[in-house]
């Protein structure tokens, strides 16, 4: 099992980079990269985000010991962070839950991509017009 540390370092090597290459893509120091890959520390989840697209990963994967695969989840990722941007931390929560409990629609079948991505899509609008009716009816700004 690896930890968040160990992805870090393991993506970055991977790629190439030393510590102050992905600091200076991500915008953070040598000392915040050394600091996440030693275990000292963490990202908020706005840096985590663009550590985990910086390294192509999931930030699922960086986050959860239990993932082994890089790529698990990296197709909701572009929703939870628009969701994130414009209702918060919590709502990206919810809509990851969502996309995630409907993913497993797709287990065990061959499915294109451009059919995930247009559910995935069709999901995302259903959810952000409830949030935005419900700012409207409850006058809620996130």
């Amino acid at each position: 099992m690896k930890t968040f540390g160990n992805k870090v370092r393991e993506a970055r090597n991977l790629l190439g980079m030393n510590q102050a290459e992905l600091g200076e893509i991500i915008g953070v120091s040598s000392r915040s990269i050394f600091g996440w890959e030693s275990g000292n520390s963490r990202p908020r989840a706005k840096m985590l985000q663009k550590l985990a697209q910086a390294l192509n990963v999931s930030s699922e994967y960086l986050i959860n010991d239990d993932i082994d695969d890089p790529t698990y989840g990296i197709e909701r990722e572009p929703y939870v962070e628009k969701t994130r941007e414009m209702y918060g931390s919590k709502a990206a929560r919810e809509i990851n839950f969502l996309m995630e409990r409907n993913a497993a629609l797709f287990a065990g079948g061959e499915i294109p991509q451009e059919m995930k991505d247009e559910y995935f899509e069709a999901v995302m609008a259903a959810y952000l017009e409830c949030k935005e009716q419900a700012r409207l009816k409850y006058g809620h700004k996130k």
